[in-house]
């Protein structure tokens, strides 16, 4: 294992908009491990057994858990993605903000992860996969320390609610992360208790390789009308399906998280886009499935991502896994029930418009709507009936134009959430070595995922510009950022938070709220960097690079 020295000073403190609550009682910091660097760890995930505490309440009975996540590294990288799994269970994903030699980097984010306790409850197999690579200019090493608190509960702060059983749906290794890769389509046998009253999946999903910029795709029909290697196909429409049996039981239109490394990475220094240390997870209620689901036999899950060309298909690679979160009735008895009603499209209505204009401009429109109503009745073993109901209504719009070389490009989610993103990336000459991109990226959502969590509502716009050069010798480049963040949930927390940024220097950052930090922070030591020795940015016109 290669140990590096550490970084002299922090270059700069990568800022995310990620607030936790904060609990006022007895806790316990419990080392997963120390130290682990990630140099060359392809396929050297850090494996180590997680035993619960005992003197911080019975397992299990606790208000709340976090993980703190703190990385330093002095050297250049791409960034990286990582998959934190317990129990065969993926329980965060993330991805580490791009460092460049000099000063070093430092970064620490702390997750709330409250939601998993059945699985802390337990002892288990705590995986970590941070693949990176060490080679000729990029020299950067992730050097990780990674705790998780345990907060004692109290009758100020009850224990948390949780499910009575966590079930993975995953690759169950035990040496790696457990996600998996898709196309085509991955799949598990999953047999679930007699006596299931809920249940409620969620989905981890994220475009990696060719499927980065997914966002940024030109439908098939239109690739001949823009020069070679500008673009790739499969258009800019992708939903990530849950099926059960073959029957689509409920569906996601992802979020576009942009990683450090994309397009113009001074933009994302020192704040990083949103959702780039924290990728947003998906919910979908599949209770109306447990009439089927309570006989005993097992159950073919499956997680796919299609998109809207005729074949539905999509290009390499999207890493997706998932949880289903299970309550239980306390008779032991087996559920019963029937389904009412199915109304589940196998696939999104789609519709591509557009064209090439008689000036060689070529201007598109990919629009998408997906409506799924599931209905059933379901019989407690303790004998109580009720009709239970699963709908989901979205919509989406992407639109491109093409004007000599530049790209324009918007797209709309929308379904109690909206994920606004409109993206300007112009070419300055025609060797490709100069461009200027701006950013205008929301991510707005009004979140109950389940029972046991309380329902949130987040509000984030990001607005970033910046420059780019490619050159022999070390790339160049400059940027700017404002981030609006707020926060809000039904146990009256709240949290607001605005940082802007000018050429990785912190020019702004309030917030308010009764979970912002009191007394005021202390100011952030933030040094000015060098414009020089930014690793190779990735494009959505130059496919096959390292990265995520």
């Amino acid at each position: 294992m290669h140990n590096p020295s550490p970084p002299v000073r922090v270059l700069s403190r990568v800022l995310s908009s990620a607030c936790h609550k904060k609990i006022d009682c007895h806790s316990i910091e419990w080392f997963i491990f120390d130290r682990r660097d990630f140099a060359f760890s392809f396929g050297l995930a850090e494996v180590v057994q997680l035993e619960p505490p005992t003197d911080c309440g019975p397992p299990g009975s606790w208000a709340a858990i976090t993980l703190n996540f703190t990385v330093t590294s002095n050297g250049t990288q791409f960034d990286r993605l990582g998959i934190f799994t317990f129990q065969n269970v993926e329980i965060w994903r993330t991805s580490t903000p791009e460092p460049i030699r000099g000063d070093g980097i430092i970064w620490e984010y702390i997750k709330d992860v409250t939601r998993y306790t059945p699985l802390f409850a337990k002892p288990g197999t705590f995986i970590l996969q941070l693949d990176n690579l060490i080679q000729t200019g990029l020299d950067g090493v992730y050097s990780t320390v990674l705790h998780a608190t345990y907060y004692a509960s109290s009758n100020k702060h009850p224990p948390a609610k949780q499910s009575n059983l966590i079930v993975p749906l995953s690759t169950l290794a035990n040496d790696t992360g457990n996600d998996a890769s898709v196309p085509p389509g991955f799949s598990i046998d999953v047999t679930l208790p007699q006596n299931t009253v809920e249940v409620y999946a969620e989905l981890y999903a994220s475009g990696n390789g060719q499927e980065e910029f997914w966002y940024f795709s030109v439908p098939n029909q239109f690739l001949s009308d823009i020069p070679d290697g500008l673009a790739l196909g499969q258009g800019p429409f992708r939903e990530v399906r849950l099926l059960i049996d073959g029957q689509v039981a409920g569906a996601v239109f992802p979020y576009a998280t942009i990683f450090t490394g994309g397009f113009t990475p001074p933009c994302w220094r020192p704040i990083t886009s949103y959702g780039a240390l924290d990728l947003p997870t998906y919910f979908l209620d599949v209770t109306p499935f447990v009439p089927l689901l309570t006989d005993g036999q097992a159950h073919n899950f499956t997680i796919d991502v299609v998109s809207a060309e005729s074949d539905h298909t999509t290009l390499q690679n999207w890493f997706v896994s998932g949880n289903l979160q299970v309550f239980t009735d306390p008779s032991g008895r087996r559920t019963t029930g029937r389904m009412l009603r199915v109304d589940n499209q196998p696939f999104a209505q789609t519709r591509t418009t557009g064209g090439l204009n008689s000036n060689g401009d070529l201007t598109f429109t990919v629009s998408a709507s997906r409506n799924i109503h599931i209905e059933s009745q379901i019989t407690t073993g303790s004998g109580k009936t009720s009709q239970v109901t699963w709908t989901q209504s979205y919509a989406y719009s992407s639109s491109q134009q093409w004007l000599n070389d530049s790209l324009i490009q918007a797209s709309l989610l929308q379904d109690r959430f909206s994920y606004p993103l409109n993206i300007n990336f112009t070419n300055l000459n025609t060797n490709f070595t100069d461009w200027f991109t701006s950013f205008d990226h929301s991510y707005n959502r009004d979140l109950l995922p389940m029972p046991t969590i309380t329902r949130s509502v987040i509000n984030n716009r990001q607005l970033a510009d910046g420059f780019f050069h490619l050159m022999t010798g070390g790339n160049t480049g400059n940027g700017t950022s404002s981030n609006v963040f707020s926060y809000k949930d039904d146990a009256g927390n709240t949290y607001s938070r605005q940082v802007d940024a000018q050429f990785n220097v912190i020019t702004l950052d309030r917030q308010s709220g009764n979970l912002a930090p009191a007394p005021a922070p202390a100011p952030l030591v933030i040094q000015e960097a060098s414009s020089m020795g930014f690793s190779a940015p990735r494009l959505p016109r130059l496919p096959g690079q390292d990265g995520p």
